[in-house]
């Protein structure tokens, strides 16, 4: 297949009759990769240079954050730029406008600065995931998805890992700056973005997506999964890695450290996690994942008042990973319940539920992180619990007409 190819589009079939490298779970695996290249080095640094370069506090940390999940909660715009974008471009941009605004972020080194250049990458983030989870539901076999998950997952964690290994091994040994690293990273994000629009054909999708905002009541479990993730996650995304600089004044190669090794469970278990799912179904997965997350979450809050160690707070964050990994689940729910056309929309508006929280959650817990760090994790104990209930509600086999176990007037299949 030669490369004026990529100026045709191509049905999924067709595409998938290309070489494999050239094939859309190909294109998938590509972006899966750049993504975390641009967005884990960001993270990686993050917690040092707002202390270290820009005096933050823990209400700095959590308003910016809040900025950096108000494009999150706006993610429903995905549904007026599909109107006039393909779906695969649209994720290609917002890829490249992670990289950049990455590459500058070193350029603003004030509260004012980060937050106008976060508002920037955060646009690319989270409008890149919303196509993404789209793009992922839509040209993923239903029979396959689970393991594809799962292995798409591994893939991104060893772009992680990647970048985590660089900064460990050469920040000290090369006294290297965040301007240069933050400089690095996003242009390669954005260049592999670019290489991606240049060489991949337009894949079809089978299924026509509606270009409006769908709701529907038959998804509210799905959209009450995805509000409580959302709000429980940004509690672990944002104060859970502070808490090891602040507390236990982690520097930039032993916080990165810790995300490799975390990576590094993540690589080795996301498969086997994926190919649970596909053996025990979503309800069982996700069962196991917030009640284990609510322990985790009862355990970060004993370490302020029992001060068991900085051992116990590395595992701590290293398990968190791993339990969020079941997190595909809600996904291959979604994708068994819904309309072929209702995919793209529905992921703009799930997007946007999960940012509800997330938009006001950070700044207001970061007053409380000040007075009470112990309150916060309870809080997200609390979330998990809720969660936890929820999860119960979903069908063993789960199906269009059978989205909750609470469905009525249904065959009720052996749960």
């Amino acid at each position: 297949m030669a490369l004026g190819d990529t100026l045709r589009t191509l049905t999924l079939e067709e595409g998938r009759a290309l070489p494999v490298w050239r094939s859309p779970v190909a294109l998938l695996a590509v972006m899966a990769f750049a993504m975390p290249v641009a967005f884990a080095t960001w993270s990686a640094l993050l917690n040092n240079f707002v202390v270290e370069v820009a005096s933050f506090d823990g209400s700095d940390i959590g308003w910016l954050h809040t900025v950096r999940e108000i494009p999150g909660f706006f993610a429903i715009g995905v549904i007026f730029l599909i109107i006039f974008i393909r779906e695969q471009v649209l994720g290609l941009i917002s890829l490249a406008l992670l990289g950049v605004a990455t590459a500058l972020t070193a350029q603003f080194p004030s509260l004012g600065g980060l937050l106008f250049i976060t508002l920037l990458s955060s646009i690319g983030f989270h409008y890149y995931e919303t196509v993404n989870q789209s793009l992922q539901l839509q040209w993923i076999r239903k029979d396959r998805a689970p393991q594809t998950l799962g292995w798409l997952l591994s893939v991104g964690s060893g772009a992680t890992l990647l970048a985590y290994a660089l900064i460990v091994v050469t920040w000290r040994a090369y006294d290297l700056s965040y301007d240069l690293v933050y400089w690095l990273s996003g242009g390669v994000t954005a260049l592999i973005a670019l290489v991606c629009f240049l060489v991949y054909p337009q894949f079809e999708s089978p299924d026509p997506q509606t270009k409006k905002m769908v709701l529907r009541r038959r998804y509210w479990l799905y959209y009450a999964l995805q509000f409580m993730s959302g709000a429980r996650r940004q509690i672990f995304v944002v104060f859970a890695g502070f808490m090891m600089v602040e507390r236990y004044g982690f520097e930039v190669h032993q916080i990165t450290a810790l995300y490799m090794v975390t990576l590094l469970a993540n690589m080795v278990v996301a498969p086997f996690l994926g190919k649970a799912v596909a053996r025990f179904g979503e309800r069982a997965a996700l069962i196991v994942e917030y009640a284990g997350l609510g322990l985790i979450f009862v355990l970060y809050a004993g370490l302020y008042i029992f001060d068991w160690g900085v051992g116990l707070a590395a595992a701590l964050y290293i398990a968190n990973h791993i339990f969020f990994a079941l997190a595909l689940a809600i996904k291959t729910y979604f994708q068994k319940i819904a309309d072929p056309g209702d995919i793209a929309p529905t992921a703009a508006v799930a997007f946007t539920i999960n940012h509800i929280a997330a938009v006001f959650l950070p700044a207001g817990l970061g007053y409380l992180w000040l007075t009470s760090p112990t309150s916060v994790f309870v809080l997200a104990a609390a979330m998990a619990l809720v969660s936890l209930l929820l999860s119960f509600l979903v069908p063993r086999h789960p199906r269009a007409g059978r989205e909750t176990t609470l469905a009525a007037g249904e065959a009720q299949p052996a749960e």
